[in-house]
């Protein structure tokens, strides 16, 4: 990898290629959608076996395409062909309901496909949210058009093709490129039935609002500021990790990070002098040898906009415990990348714009909390709700401090733990629909009741 060079240049689609992408998943879509769920499952198990064997090929793609390490990468596709295997489990088994009434009349439900679903991914998990969104869409019977991040445009294509590979009719996974202009005329499209996004709030409001001119339905998985809540009977090492994990996994690129940790002042000296410590040692570089655990971020802007987040903590009396500095490895051919070392921050309050916004970059805030009952009102203290965590010993504790925290997706014990099984997605301003687990099918499907009358025709008239 070449860190701040180009590796390919892409084509931005415009009005008229983003219409043949709708068209030809309209064509497929007469096809697929006719199949029995076991047809198409079938078809999902073969794309899971694919990319299940080129696991290596395709997470060194992602590495190059994103920046994040091998390590992590390798993950990200072992999740993606697991979210393929679980829907394909699923296909087979959809089914509406029988009703009896009165008379020996009876009415049933059936659960169909919308039809040619629109799918725009972010560039944080640019291969693994292309699973994410397309294997509950194509399980139920939809056609899908995606649009990567203009910023990690390439391995989504290589899914488009593994697609093509396991039998899916030509054209019912379609790639469009590009940014803003592409994004809108495929929101716009009237021939689009549904929108599916991942990304940020601004972004979110939008998509919501072109939408809304067409009746189209969305799920919307956006930003966050989640808190993870550090209790003084927590095992120390656990929670240690765990908040390791909520910070600087793909350079903090990641929206259900538990950015705001609340330490239980017992044990703040202790928890921070062993996070800073761990923090120190992860090591930072070439994302494609096996040792490193944090690569580049995503493009220069970015980087210089979490730095500059991390001059106005300092600026607000934060204090920079480690790193936060931009990092330049020895290998002369990584000098141009966008490598920062990951970053904690003390001294840190409630108000300060680290503590409110979203980073998005690998900033740990420290927060010192003396009870249960104020912890949990500074968590819920934000727009966002996406995500929660809470480390602690003390089991009811842990359900009373979840039941009471105003997120979508919360954690004991762990945090950062996406199952395909279990359903993600946000409350508030992170949006709201979910992604995987068998809540994602409500999403890519309508109900449609048919009433059976077994008798005369009672008229009023």
């Amino acid at each position: 990898t070449c860190p701040g060079r180009v590796i390919c240049k892409l084509l931005c689609s415009g009005e008229k290629e983003v219409d043949l992408a709708v068209q030809s998943a309209k064509a497929a879509f007469q096809v697929w959608s006719q199949l029995s769920g076991m047809e198409r499952s079938r078809v999902l198990l073969e794309a899971a076996r694919i990319i299940r064997e080129q696991r290596e090929e395709i997470a060194t793609l992602e590495t190059i395409n994103n920046g994040k390490s091998i390590f992590e990468a390798r993950v990200d596709i072992d999740i993606s062909w697991q979210c393929l295997e679980y829907y394909a489990g699923l296909a087979g088994s959809l089914a509406g309901e029988h009703i009896q009434l009165p008379g020996g009349s009876f009415g049933y439900t059936r659960r169909e496909p919308l039809g040619v679903c629109a799918g725009i991914g972010a560039w944080n998990y640019p291969f693994q949210i292309a699973c994410w969104k397309s294997a509950p869409a194509l399980a139920c019977g939809n056609a899908m058009v995606f649009k990567p991040s203009p910023f990690t445009p390439v391995s989504v294509v290589r899914l488009a093709e593994i697609f093509t590979e396991a039998g899916v009719p030509k054209g019912l996974f379609n790639v469009v490129q590009g940014g803003v202009a592409t994004g809108q005329f495929l929101c716009h499209h009237p021939d689009v039935a549904k929108i599916s996004f991942t990304g940020s709030v601004p972004t979110g409001i939008k998509i919501m609002e072109m939408a809304a001119k067409g009746i189209k339905p969305v799920t919307l998985e956006l930003g966050g500021k989640s808190p993870l809540i550090i209790f003084s009977d927590c095992a120390l090492e656990n929670a240690v990790n765990g908040a390791l994990m909520a910070n600087f996994l793909s350079q903090g690129e990641v929206c259900c990070n538990g950015t705001r940790v609340f330490v239980e002042r017992k044990i703040l000296d202790a928890f921070t002098k062993e996070v800073v410590k761990r923090t120190q040692k992860i090591k930072v570089g070439d994302p494609l040898l096996e040792d490193t655990r944090m690569g580049a971020l995503i493009n220069r802007p970015h980087l210089e906009r979490v730095q500059g987040f991390i001059k106005q903590a300092k600026e607000q009396g934060a204090q920079v415990l480690c790193g936060g500095d931009l990092y330049v490895p020895d290998d002369p051919k990584l000098k141009n990348g966008y490598y920062m070392r990951p970053c904690v921050l003390g001294n840190c309050k409630d108000d300060m714009t680290c503590v409110k916004e979203e980073i998005f970059g690998p900033v740990m805030s420290i927060l010192p909390f003396d009870t249960e009952e104020e912890v949990i009102e500074r968590a819920n203290n934000t727009k966002f709700g996406l995500a929660g965590g809470v480390f602690t010993r003390d089991i009811q504790k842990a359900h009373r401090v979840v039941a009471a925290l105003k997120a979508g997706m919360c954690f004991i014990n762990n945090y950062n733990i996406s199952p395909v099984e279990l359903p993600f997605g946000g409350y508030k301003a992170s949006g709201f629909g979910r992604e995987n687990g068998r809540a994602a099918i409500e999403y890519y499907s309508q109900l449609k009741t048919v009433c059976v009358e077994m008798g005369d025709v009672e008229s009023v008239f």
